[in-house]
């Protein structure tokens, strides 16, 4: 059987989703004990595609200077997907973790190194074995200046990428329109399951991004 390369879905025909939330408030994280939706003062944020979300996000709670993570869907055109929905290919959305953090401890190029260096944005709609177009890799800027910062580091990898024997980075760079949290058993899936699929492809290319 032929394998048809995955497309991003015509908006026109994007399934219509739903008018609530898949997920009900509130929703404490398995590994911080606080709410998911919690944004501290002074605290950034970061939404971040790198494949399947359930390896990212235990990737990002690990990460000194994280203080919050969720998962969920973004950069589709589905409101309110379901989880069956986004894999569909029908929403248009990337699987994706919403990172908080502290910019004291974290820059946003720091969060972006570890974005970069724990999957292969050189694959487009896939990661490894994981095929379509929800495991793209993609960044969600929340302003001009994340957006700035985003192509400066990006471009900064590509390099080192090359240089490694990779392709072009596919990475997309987009402004963050709605995220929408995914359902409960997803949030923190490799605490509550930590014999769990836990797909992190680190490509072992490494680099030092630009500092803001």
């Amino acid at each position: 059987m032929l394998f048809t390369k995955p497309t991003l879905v015509d908006p026109r025909v994007a399934l219509p989703g739903r008018g609530t939330p898949v997920l009900a408030q509130p929703f404490f994280h398995r590994v911080f004990g606080h709410r998911i939706d919690r944004v501290p003062a002074g605290a950034e944020v970061a939404i971040l595609g790198l494949g399947c979300f359930w390896g990212a996000e235990k990737l990002f709670w690990n990460t000194p200077g994280v203080l919050n993570t969720a998962v969920g869907y973004a950069g589709g055109y589905t409101p309110n997907p379901s989880y069956e929905e986004a894999c569909s290919g029908r929403t248009g959305h990337a699987e994706v973790v919403k990172v908080v953090y502290d910019p004291q401890r974290l820059s946003y190029e720091d969060v972006l190194g570890v974005f970069f260096e724990n999957h292969d944005p050189t694959q487009g709609f896939r990661q490894g074995n994981d095929r379509g177009t929800q495991y793209r890799s993609a960044i969600y800027t929340l302003d001009d200046d994340q957006a700035t910062r985003a192509r400066a580091v990006r471009d900064a990898y590509a390099p080192a990428f090359a240089s490694a024997g990779f392709g072009e980075i596919t990475t997309e760079i987009a402004p963050a329109g709605a995220f929408y949290y995914a359902e409960g058993y997803h949030q923190q899936y490799l605490e509550a399951n930590p014999f769990g699929y836990c797909p992190v492809h680190a490509t072992g290319v490494t680099c030092n991004p630009p500092t803001d």
